[in-house]
């Protein structure tokens, strides 16, 4: 015998299809809007997502963990290569700018690399959210990547 489920979860499940179904489309909009020179490529492995595309100078990345409102998004683009001429200049340049240039990214160190990143729970994310956190970091990352590169690179 076939078992149903109740129409309320039947429901959930439904709405959970088109959040994730509208959560991919505003990012590949926004990804489209921001690209130059055809690009951007994704990676699928389940529910999971991670984009790469060219904005100006610096390649940006979009990472989706998942689909669950536990999930993450996040977005990142290296600016520099470490170590540098002067680290310890540099790191005071940029916790200056993660106060006051910034908004929701931020600067921060991995892999030996300086990158502009931003992440947030997908919980009550709206689109107008995810098209700024990709712009916010794609934007921060191309005014900034070549005066550092300039002033500090190694």
């Amino acid at each position: 015998m076939v078992q149903s489920l109740p129409n309320d979860e039947l429901t959930a499940q439904a709405v959970d299809r088109i959040a994730a179904s509208n959560l991919l489309e505003v990012i590949e909009t926004v990804i489209t809007s921001l690209e130059s020179n055809n690009t951007a490529m994704v990676h699928r492995d389940g529910t999971a997502h991670l984009w790469k595309f060219k904005y100006g100078t610096v390649e940006v990345f979009v990472q989706l963990t998942g689909l669950s409102e536990e999930d993450t998004l996040t977005v990142w683009s290296t600016v520099l290569k470490l170590p540098t001429k002067d680290d310890s200049k540099l790191a005071r340049q940029l916790l200056e700018q993660n106060w006051t240039s910034t908004m929701e990214a931020r600067f921060a160190i991995v892999n030996n690399e300086v990158v502009v990143v931003t992440s947030r729970s997908l919980a009550d994310l709206s689109p107008g959210e995810i098209s700024r956190a990709i712009t916010l970091v794609a934007t921060i990352a191309d005014e900034s990547d070549e005066p550092l590169q300039q002033k500090f690179g190694g």
